[in-house]
């Protein structure tokens, strides 16, 4: 037996296993029916920094979301997000106080712009049972983008890292319902219209005494663009 004759059947059965491999992927990725969605959340922020360092909702504003996200298949998906939110804070009543007794209090209009990726902890979706597809899914998501914010005046913008974890529930083949909470990371302590560790006279960096931000949100989705059902790819 020669080398040759060794090695050809092994490649063979490899390639036939790299190929039953990428087709059992291909069918996995077509699971999700529709490439995109489209909709809106409602729900409260809240803020935590130098005006709040405690209860996040203590003082709730109201947010208003518009998302897009393409569906790669029932586990991944990328969403971009534009939303618009209301975030106050107050120091009164707080442990820890500014100098000299002072006391401050605000009120900041924020407008953010983020793209995330979502991993479902289920493959998500309507249908073909035996690829157990589930009609709700919990979800985790992480992205970056950028937020300007509007207080007293003052305007900052920043860059930002939004982290989420929710959960699907699927009403029809097409139509999404969603709950979600999200905490955002900035790289500003301007977001409640002041740098407050000036106030306290303490020297602050790019990364150290920033600002965050939350949203508790209820949000419908609508399902669009659908893939194509004879295809042996994804499109």
């Amino acid at each position: 037996m020669t080398l040759s004759t060794t090695i050809g059947p092994a490649l063979r059965r490899a390639a036939a296993a790299a190929c039953l491999l990428l087709c059992a992927t291909a069918a996995h990725a077509q699971s999700a029916p529709y490439k995109f969605d489209g909709g809106v959340s409602l729900g409260m922020s809240g803020y935590i920094g130098d005006a709040n360092s405690a209860n996040i909702f203590a003082k709730p504003g109201f947010d208003g979301e518009l998302t897009f996200r393409y569906i790669g298949d029932a586990r991944w998906a990328v969403r971009g997000l534009f939303s618009t939110f209301g975030l106050k804070g107050d120091t009164s009543g707080m442990t820890d106080v500014l100098p000299d007794g002072a006391s401050y209090s605000f009120t900041s209009q924020v407008y953010e712009l983020s793209a995330r990726g979502e991993f479902n902890f289920f493959p998500y979706g309507i249908g073909e049972t035996y690829k157990r597809l589930r009609r709700w899914t919990p979800y985790i998501a992480v992205g970056f983008g950028c937020a300007m914010a509007s207080s007293g005046g003052n305007t900052s913008v920043t860059p930002v890292i939004p982290m989420a974890f929710g959960l699907k529930f699927k009403l029809s083949e097409r139509w999404n319902l969603g709950v979600e909470f999200s905490m955002t990371k900035t790289f500003s302590d301007h977001i409640d219209g002041a740098d407050l560790a000036d106030l306290n006279r303490i020297e602050t960096t790019f990364y150290k005494n920033t600002d965050w931000f939350s949203r508790l949100t209820v949000g419908i989705t609508y399902e669009f663009g659908k893939r194509c059902e004879t295809c042996h790819y994804v499109d």
